[in-house]
């Protein structure tokens, strides 16, 4: 028997309407150039997601994710991680931007510490807005790049020609979201994702003062001052507003695979377990 669902996340005129004269006002007030290279790429790329399941990932696919046969994007507190030395991944990016408010988080200090001791060749994208304030610097391994990390809503037509552009993508609500649309900015027509569980609805509880709680690992071991911080963090959301944020996430993705197959990328889902919905799946090679 065919399941019937009814799809109640598209926007009716108006509200297309609404959402695209805001997105043409941050598309000319808060937007930029972006100047890294665009052309046909002749490899994968590999999104490295920070997920519990990339460690077995890595475990089965290690030598292949650091060989020349694929192009490896790190993200987030991966360099903190040993394995990082050990993938020496072409590319790294940074959204969130407790990296670049907080340079006196000791995690933060050490993650930039990593990035800009790397001794092999990589580019470090960032947002436009960590352009000041922030303490890394380009060497003669690492060179920096700048994305626009701006949410664009609306008309189909206004979203794809500020998708092309590179001046806008789905609403960024997690660092996937950039690195997978900054990768098809680059000119990659097929794009891997591994270690993107996003189970996170599997850990959410509320205890008896009424507070969120949610632990959301990772394939490296945090220190307890980093499972305090993201502990802390949530203490400042109620869940309904916590459970939109994801929903904003799954949404972003759907709205990258519509885009990518009008343009012709493939982006395949290869994380085990992956709570991800909208990419095609499939295994490393």
């Amino acid at each position: 028997m065919t399941k019937t669902v009814c799809d109640t996340t598209r926007d009716g005129f108006g509200m297309k309407l609404a959402k695209s004269i805001k997105s043409i006002g941050k598309l000319l007030l808060s937007t930029h150039k972006v100047h890294f290279p665009r052309h046909e790429q002749d490899k994968a790329l590999l999104i490295l997601g920070n997920g519990p399941s990339l460690s077995a990932t890595i475990a089965k696919y290690g030598e292949y994710i650091a060989s020349k046969d694929v192009d490896a994007i790190a993200v987030n507190f991966a360099a903190n991680a040993p394995e990082f030395k050990l993938l020496r991944p072409k590319y790294y990016i940074l959204a969130d931007p407790h990296f670049f408010a907080n340079t006196d988080d000791v995690n933060v200090a050490r993650l930039i510490k990593h990035i800009q001791e790397v001794d092999w060749e990589m580019t470090l994208f960032l947002p436009f807005s960590a352009r000041k304030g922030n303490n890394l610097k380009a060497t003669n391994n690492l060179q920096i790049e700048f994305y626009n990390a701006i949410g664009i809503e609306g008309f189909a037509w206004l979203e794809k020609c500020a998708f092309d552009q590179r001046r806008g993508m789905p609403r960024p609500r997690n660092v996937l979201i950039p690195a997978i649309m900054t990768g098809i900015g680059m000119g990659y027509r097929d794009i891997y994702i591994a270690g993107a569980d996003h189970t996170w609805t599997a850990t959410l509880h509320v205890d008896e003062e009424n507070h969120v709680c949610s632990h959301q690992p990772h394939f490296y071991k945090e220190d307890d001052k980093e499972v305090k911080r993201i502990r802390t963090e949530y203490l400042k959301y109620p869940l309904h507003s916590i459970l939109y944020s994801f929903y904003l996430a799954f949404k972003s993705y759907h709205i990258i695979e519509e885009y990518s197959q009008k343009i012709g990328v493939n982006i395949y889902n290869s994380t085990p377990g992956s709570m991800i919905d909208a990419f095609r799946r499939r295994p490393l090679k």
